[in-house]
Parts: structure tokens; C-alpha cells; sequence
């Protein structure tokens, strides 16, 4: 997964060629996605049972207080409530998806896309740089594979990422990552009605209500085909396979799209937000771990 996200960043000058973008954005979406939901063939209800009430509660705190420090931050520094929910979502739950999904039903200004898109390239980077150091950390701090794979599900931006990193570390690391990270995901349903309530009344907002992420629904169906016990060996083991592929040629497309030399062009007080954001949560999660269990 690391080499694969290398060399993507390597060729990302075809992120800029009319040929091959069709491809790259079809790599970095579709494709992923599909791998995403595939790999709900490794796991089990049992599997998510396992995470507990306390992770669950830990994840969801992860999520709540990181938006509420988006808020805060963006007060502070002369940026209104909208930038602080717009970053704060994204970093908490789920990167470039949920900026998106919150700019679509935030309420239309001449900043907006501006945002929108500074937070995307922002959220990107910054996962990126996480997918590498974040397990070297958890490492560092002494967690075992489980830990490490809480940590990296409830604090790493995108789900590419996520997978990247977790499944580099150990198969239990990605496979307790990768259903914390989902569960995050899921919180965007629930954020998305708060705000289109908050904002928008009664009135029905136009997309919000497509933002479910359709490769949730596959994980979830993929899971519970694998509970039951319904696919045959060879057939389970071909899938699986296929869902390795399909996430490395996912996260090299990823790093095709990643520009670090974007983030010159974005206000200081901008990136400072975003940066701090990430940092909370990183710290917040790792604290919690930490104290709560033998190292």
C-alpha cells in the first residue's frame, strides 16, 4: 500500500493530462470504492460486535468534538461557522466525501467552492502524510495490532488512507480499522440532517439526501453474506484478492490527484485550522487509548 501511494505521488503529473484524468478519477473513486466494499468479505458481525459499546463511544466523542473544535477555531481566527463545520466534518468523519456531502447542504456564498475546495486539497494532504506517519506513531507509543487499529480507523481522514495504512501494519490492524473507519462514515448521515435542519428549516435540500455512501450499503451487504456463510471458499478467496487490487490501484490514483505544492496557494489561517483539527483528534484518540489500556 505505501509503495503503491509513492508512486502515485510520483505520476502526479498525469493528474494533469486531458488523456488520462477520465481514468485516475475513475481509479480514485469508483474503483476504491468497490474494493472498500468488498472488504466486507473479511469480516463478520461477530467481528464488529467484538469493538464494544466503549470504542464506539470513543469514536463517536472523536467525530463530536473535533466539528465542535472546527467551530471554535474558525471563530477564533475571523472565519465564520460554516468554514469551522466544513473542515471539522471533514476531518472527523471522512475527508473529501464529507466535504462535499456538508457543502451541499450548507448555505450557497461566494466562498463556498473556495472552501470547499481548499478543504478537499487540505483533508487530502494531510491523510496522506498520516497513511505514513500514523502507524509509526502508534508503534512508537507501544500499541499492539488491535490498538493500532483503532486508533488508525477512528483518526486518519479518508477511507483510502485508512486501509493503506492499517492493512501495512497487519491484516487485524486493516480489518479493525476498516470497520471503525465505516462506522465514522455512517455519522455523516445523521450530521448531514442537523445541518440541513439547522440551516435550511423545513425546506428540502436538493442531494442531500443521495450523500449515503452507496459502498457502505455494499460493505454491510458483503458482511452479512460472509456471516451467513453463503460464499464458497474459492469464490470468497478470489474476491478478496480482487479486493486487494482494486484498493492499491485505488490509493496509487489517490496519489496521482495529491498536490502538496496546492497548499501554497491557501491562507495560513486556512491550513492552520485544518492542521489543528487533525492534530486534536490525533492527540485526543491516542490519550484515550493510552490511558485505557496496557502498553
Amino acid at each position: 500500500m505505501l509503495f503503491a501511494l509513492l508512486l502515485g505521488l510520483s505520476l502526479h503529473h498525469l493528474s494533469e493530462d486531458e488523456k488520462t484524468i477520465p481514468g485516475v478519477e475513475f481509479s480514485a473513486s469508483q474503483l476504491l470504492k468497490c474494493g472498500v466494499a468488498l472488504l466486507g468479505l473479511r469480516l463478520t458481525f461477530a467481528d464488529i460486535g467484538s469493538l464494544g459499546l466503549g470504542v464506539i463511544s470513543l469514536v463517536f466523542m472523536g467525530v463530536f468534538l473535533t466539528i465542535a473544535a472546527g467551530v471554535l477555531l474558525s471563530y477564533a481566527v475571523g472565519r465564520k461557522l460554516k468554514f469551522g463545520l466544513l473542515t471539522g466534518g471533514a476531518v472527523g468523519i471522512c475527508g473529501a466525501s464529507a466535504a462535499l456531502a456538508i457543502a451541499s447542504v450548507l448555505p450557497k456564498s461566494e466562498t463556498r467552492e473556495r472552501d470547499t475546495a481548499f478543504t478537499i486539497v487540505a483533508v487530502t494532504t494531510l491523510s496522506t502524510i498520516s497513511m505514513v506517519i500514523y502507524p509509526i506513531i502508534a508503534d512508537a507509543i507501544g500499541f499492539d495490532h488491535y490498538t493500532t487499529g483503532i486508533l488508525l480507523g477512528a483518526t486518519i481522514h479518508d477511507v483510502a488512507q485508512v486501509v493503506g495504512a492499517s492493512f501495512s501494519v497487519s491484516e487485524q490492524s486493516g480489518n479493525t480499522a476498516t470497520v471503525i473507519k465505516l462506522f465514522r462514515v455512517s455519522l455523516l448521515v445523521p450530521l448531514l440532517l442537523i445541518l440541513a435542519l439547522f440551516f435550511h428549516g423545513n425546506q428540502k435540500v436538493s442531494g442531500a439526501s443521495a450523500m449515503m455512501p452507496w459502498f457502505i450499503v455494499g460493505f454491510a451487504l458483503a458482511t452479512t453474506i460472509n456471516s451467513l456463510g453463503l460464499i464458497p471458499t474459492n469464490l470468497h478467496a478470489a474476491l478478496s484478492a480482487l479486493s486487494t487490487w482494486l484498493l492499491i490501484t485505488g490509493i496509487v490514483a489517490i496519489g496521482i490527484k495529491t498536490s502538496l505544492k496546492s497548499l501554497k496557494d491557501v491562507g495560513g489561517a486556512a491550513l492552520l485550522i485544518v492542521t489543528v483539527e487533525t492534530l486534536f483528534l490525533l492527540v485526543m484518540i491516542s490519550l484515550a487509548l493510552y490511558i485505557s489500556t496496557p502498553v
